[in-house]
């Protein structure tokens, strides 16, 4: 129990010298750019991908289903737009960030852990979650909003190309975006803001925890990605639950 408390106090710790480093604007030249290079850039083409042929089998399930039933294709559009909007968008992008850059973090943090990197930056009078995790935590806020805008994007055009060649579904119709409120763009906006401060927390947190080796970096790994993927599903969880509360007219 006490580890587990100790474990808990750690984290709280992390997470708000995180934000209070990024507030102050304090970090190293040039840090940022490349942390936005490492977590987006870098993130462009498996996002797409992943987002794209989702969507695809997605649609084509739906119009397979809704063509045995009414046969009625004309709103398949609107109500995909809508679900990608509030929640397929930001969790599926934010659940691929976590296995990429959640793991990527807790490697690099926990190796230099290990390699006592952190320990001379320490000595050196440097705090290392300013220097190491602050600028990751930015350049996820930033890009997790740019890639989630991407794979919407991607999603709604290869779920229009499927519908059209599977379907006949006219590309007009199929791009219908009357569904969209202001509760779903709200609820979306504040999910991309959880997920994006959450994964370099999360991933920050356990690699400074690594011990043991190359072997504990395996496992620090390991532990980021698992841990990501949960707060990005708990996250999700609440906020869904809260925007409906709060919007229940536009979801």
């Amino acid at each position: 129990m006490k580890r587990w408390l100790d474990g808990i106090r750690l984290f709280n710790y992390v997470a708000r010298q995180t934000v209070i480093a990024a507030v102050r604007g304090r970090r190293p030249r040039g840090e940022l750019l490349r942390q936005m290079d490492q977590l987006g850039n870098r993130s462009v083409l498996f996002i797409a991908v992943t987002l794209g042929f989702i969507s695809m089998v997605l649609v084509f399930q739906t119009c397979l289903q809704i063509n045995h039933i009414t046969g009625d294709l004309s709103q398949v559009g609107a109500e995909f737009a809508k679900i990608l909007v509030h929640e397929f968008g930001p969790t599926l992008t934010a659940m691929m960030l976590a296995t990429r850059v959640g793991a990527g973090i807790a490697a690099e943090v926990g190796s230099m852990v290990v390699t006592e990197q952190v320990d001379a930056l320490q000595m050196c009078g440097v705090d290392p979650i300013e220097y190491l995790i602050s600028p990751r935590f930015l350049a996820s806020l930033l890009m997790t909003a740019v890639l989630t805008v991407l794979g919407i994007t991607v999603a709604l055009g290869m779920g229009a190309l499927i519908a059209y060649l599977s379907f006949h579904v006219n590309p007009r119709i199929f791009f219908d975006l009357s569904r969209i409120q202001p509760g779903d763009l709200a609820t979306g906006m504040a999910k991309v803001v959880a997920y994006g401060a959450a994964i370099p927390i999360v991933s920050g947190f356990c690699g400074l925890t690594t011990h043991g080796g190359s072997e504990g970096v395996g496992g620090a790994t390991t532990r980021a990605v698992i841990a990501s993927s949960f707060a990005v599903i708990a996250l999700d969880l609440f906020l869904s639950c809260t925007g409906l509360l709060l919007f229940q007219g536009g979801l």
